[in-house]
């Protein structure tokens, strides 16, 4: 047989792309398709990310082309693969490829082609080796896409082990982006036992439509002040937004209930890359019909942070998200929107204006997801309530949301659900859709470790005015029943917070503070972070400890 190559520079198996090209894309002339070969085989971008984010935009995308037919200028996108039917691609294996560099050929144990083009390089080392672990490896991977870059140009994963570990990352991740993948489908975690990780790995991603899948909606480029960042999808994000997906389309559809679920996601779980993701995933699905997104936050500072995620995500979108300014522009942005869309805002601008009861409809389509981030915060308020000062009836926002768009269907992400008589995360949006807890998350290294220390401050009281106080509390909340429950929280928290913030306690925990950070200095440098009650008791908490540190 011929061979595939016509020397060990060319990585891109030419024949098999321009036969794959030919089988999807029969509309296009043959040589136009020649004109997409070289184009991908030779992107003309400087910077191996920034040739890697156009060539990811093409596989995803297909490649933009032009041509004539009977006469008249033709506009197609020439697709490179075909992503509804994972068999019709050509796969192939093929181990220690030679592909010569400017310094000398290297050999990469294994390089997964797609439709003739490399996607994935796998780096292994030899379990039985003590100078060669699984970190050998990676640095392999580094030396690789110095010398012999155009390997990697449209490569979609890096996977390293050493027989029996084995982790997964994208082409800009370093070793702290390279995690284990624990799963072959969605549960349970390790199905082949501890120390198999490399079979599960090949198993979990390299199943022909999950691999696809994870090029298609699970790849994110990033422009930081550092360069572009190309982030790749974790095994609990790929699995949740993969089962979030089915509960949205089936609680969306006629009859169904309009509850999309929980996705309970600790912190350090990459909730926002995740919820990116999910958007891309939820606006290209057919069965939703060119849905709107709204996500939803409860603070500005949440909805700025996502908003940015999201339009930094670029071509996974495939449209631009729009960022609410006030409740007259949300109303603007949602009432007689056709389809289509993604509109940032926080729950606060639903609140129906001054002399409203209730909010009308804004939106009667069924295909709208609300998506809410921190679900657990704000998302219950829908008992009336009298408002003590004007006697109006008035309901709380989580009931606003739902009367402007009463057909939507709701998903939430929570790291700390919560279930109590009148505040149930699951009540509200649904059963669990996915878990990943601080234990798992601890496991995988996604976050640290928690170790509680009771370190105590007691309020003192003087004995002589506790029972006067006593006293004086039931006269207080002798009518309490009369108060709403909302006014009632309020008036013991600021109790609460005068309490908590008695200036002697402060000056007892700042020198508390400062005496136990200066002793865990000293055998184990690192950072502190100190959470208060209130932003007055973290003002008066700081002047407390620059008084004892001044430096």
């Amino acid at each position: 047989t011929s061979p595939e190559r016509t020397d060990y520079r060319q990585v891109v198996l030419t024949g098999r792309l321009r036969t794959a090209l030919a089988r999807l894309n029969p509309y296009i002339p043959p040589d136009t398709l020649d004109g997409v070969v070289r184009q991908v085989a030779t992107p003309n971008v400087p910077g191996l990310l920034a040739s890697n984010r156009q060539c990811h935009q093409w596989l995803t995308q297909g490649v933009k082309v032009t041509f004539l037919r009977n006469g008249e200028t033709k506009g197609e996108y020439a697709r490179l693969l075909d992503y509804a039917n994972p068999s019709a691609n050509d796969w192939l294996v093929v181990n220690q490829l030679s592909v010569k560099g400017a310094k000398r050929t290297r050999r990469p144990d294994i390089v997964v082609y797609v439709n003739g083009l490399p996607l994935a390089v796998i780096e292994l080392k030899n379990t039985a080796d003590p100078n060669a672990d699984i970190w050998k490896a990676f640095q392999q991977l580094q030396t690789y896409k110095e010398e012999i870059p155009d390997l990697f140009l449209t490569n979609v994963a890096l996977v390293i082990s050493d027989g029996t570990h084995a982790r997964i990352g994208s082409l800009s991740a370093d070793e702290e982006r390279f995690p284990r993948w624990r799963t072959i489908d969605a549960e349970p975690l390790d199905p082949l036992g501890h120390h198999r990780d490399l079979e599960t790995l090949i198993r979990g991603v390299f199943d022909h439509r999950r691999f696809l899948d994870l090029t298609r909606y699970f790849c994110v480029f990033e422009d930081t002040d550092d360069g572009i960042v190309k982030k790749l999808a974790a095994y609990h994000q790929f699995h949740a937004v993969q089962l979030a997906t089915e509960r949205v389309v089936e609680a969306s559809r006629q009859g169904g209930d309009r509850k999309g679920g929980v996705v309970w996601h600790t912190q350090g779980a990459g909730k926002s890359l995740e919820m990116a993701c999910l958007a891309g995933r939820l606006l290209s699905d057919p069965r939703l019909e060119n849905p709107t997104l709204v996500v939803v936050t409860d603070r500005t500072d949440l909805d700025g942070q996502l908003f940015g995620v999201f339009a930094n995500a670029g071509t996974l979108l495939a449209e631009s998200p729009q960022q609410a300014a006030s409740r007259a522009d949300l109303r603007e942005k949602l009432a007689n929107r056709p389809s289509g869309g993604i509109i940032f805002t926080t729950i606060q601008k639903f609140a129906p204006d001054e002399g409203e009861s209730r909010l009308a409809p804004l939106s009667q389509r069924r295909n709208i997801i609300v998506i809410c981030d921190e679900a657990h915060r704000t998302q219950y308020g829908f008992k009336a309530w009298i408002d003590a000062k004007t006697g109006d009836v008035k309901y709380g926002l989580a009931r606003a949301l739902r009367d402007a768009l009463p057909e939507a269907t709701f998903l939430a992400f929570t790291g700390t659900p919560i279930s109590h008589d009148d505040r149930d995360t699951q009540a509200v949006f649904g059963s669990y859709v996915s878990i990943y807890d601080i234990q798992q998350a601890v496991e995988d290294g996604a976050t640290v470790p928690i170790y509680y220390e009771s370190r105590l401050a007691k309020l003192d009281l003087k004995s002589e005015l506790v029972e006067t106080l006593d006293a004086r509390a039931e006269e207080i909340f002798a009518d309490e029943d009369d108060i709403p429950s909302q006014e009632r929280a309020k008036s013991r928290w600021a109790a609460l917070e005068a309490l908590v913030g008695a200036q002697p306690r402060i000056d007892q925990i700042a020198a508390d503070l400062v005496q136990h950070f200066e002793q865990r200095q000293r055998t184990l440098n690192g950072k502190a972070m100190v959470v208060c009650m209130s932003r007055e008791i973290c003002a008066r908490l700081y002047d407390a400890l620059v008084r004892l540190r001044p430096e």
